[in-house]
């Protein structure tokens, strides 16, 4: 080969070799870009339907909670059981498959001493329950809870429970004779309705409306806002207010999921759950004027109860859980002071 054609051939081999660059290079900015530091989701779970406390508190701590991040992380809820109902949930956090949680009753079947919100009228107001906040859950129930692998970062509000059915209305505990009465996941809901004399079967939530409509179930309790925002009221004819029990809900996280989320993020979830609070007690006790009145518009039948008859069936759930549970009987003999 020639000088002339040996440098043609180099200048051909070189061309190739800038042009193969330039395609590839061109092909990589076609490709998307990863962004430089992927934003972090809080997934939030709730069991709660629009319209609910449940949802109205989730989605303002989610506001309150993103502004304060500014993009660092952002906080995503997920209502209606979308996630799973309460003990699903429960179990998600444990595992670090699910960042929050808002449960309620079903904690008393996570950790035992949360029973003492499941005895009925012990809760006599929001006031008393912020001094049994102050003086007990948090020296006592939360670390209790810790120890079980769930961690709560604020007291919420599921609120005063009452009693709905298909059958007639419920104004002493006789009259529960025989109800078919779903109830939370949480045995001593169920201990308390059979000292009542009713059939309570625990049930998920996101099951009870067909139940009720279907027939498997006669009735259930809830507090207005569950009541309301599930529309229960189309499937129940009667609503027996007997305010039996109070339910606070608990903003919760898994500890071993939680120990890994930047200490900064984690900071701004803690103190935007515990400043929520006094949004979600507001919006409690304004809807229930309000959503008593729609439920008697709706056509149901109201009903007061006997609150002393109801008071004097309890005497024997109070005594179990007192004997069953180790520190109980203090519990409820200080929560009991307390609203005095």
């Amino acid at each position: 080969m020639s000088n002339i054609h040996r440098a043609a051939a180099l200048r051909g081999r070189a061309f190739l070799r800038s042009l193969g660059v330039a395609v590839a290079l061109t092909a990589a900015s076609m490709l998307p870009s990863a962004p430089a530091h992927a934003q972090l989701e809080i997934k939030l779970g709730h069991v709660g339907e629009p319209g609910s406390l449940f949802q109205k508190s989730a989605d303002e701590f989610a506001r309150r909670a993103n502004a304060a991040l500014a993009g660092k992380a952002n906080v995503t809820v997920y209502g209606s059981s979308q996630l799973g109902g309460d003990a699903e949930m429960i179990q998600k956090l444990k595992l670090g498959t699910l960042d929050m949680a808002l449960p309620s009753t079903v904690m008393s079947s996570q950790v035992d001493l949360f029973g003492v919100f499941e005895m009925p009228y012990i809760v006599k107001d929001r006031s008393h329950m912020a001094r049994i906040e102050k003086e007990i859950f948090w020296p006592i129930l939360e670390p209790a809870a810790e120890k079980k692998g769930i961690k709560v970062l604020a007291v919420w509000e599921n609120g005063y429970r009452h009693i709905t059915n298909s059958k007639r209305p419920i104004r002493v505990p006789a009259d529960l004779q025989g109800i078919k009465l779903r109830v939370p996941e949480g045995k001593w809901r169920v201990r308390m309705f059979q000292a009542y004399g009713a059939n309570p079967s625990p049930m998920k939530f996101s099951e009870l409306f067909t139940a009720l409509q279907t027939g498997v179930m006669d009735g259930e309790e809830n507090p207005f806002t569950q009541i309301y925002s599930a529309k229960l009221q189309e499937v129940q004819k009667y609503l027996s207010l007997s305010g039996h029990v109070y339910t606070p809900a608990y903003l919760t996280v898994g500890v071993s999921h939680w120990n890994s989320v930047p200490a900064d993020i984690r900071k701004v979830l803690e103190d935007t759950a515990k400043e929520t609070q006094a949004y979600v007690y507001h919006t409690a006790a304004k809807e229930e004027t309000e959503l008593l009145g729609k439920l008697k518009q709706s056509g149901m039948q109201v009903n007061d109860v006997d609150k002393d008859a109801f008071v004097a069936a309890s005497k024997v759930t109070y005594e179990e859980f007192g004997k069953e549970v180790a520190g109980a009987k203090d519990v409820i003999d200080r929560a009991v002071a307390l609203g005095k």
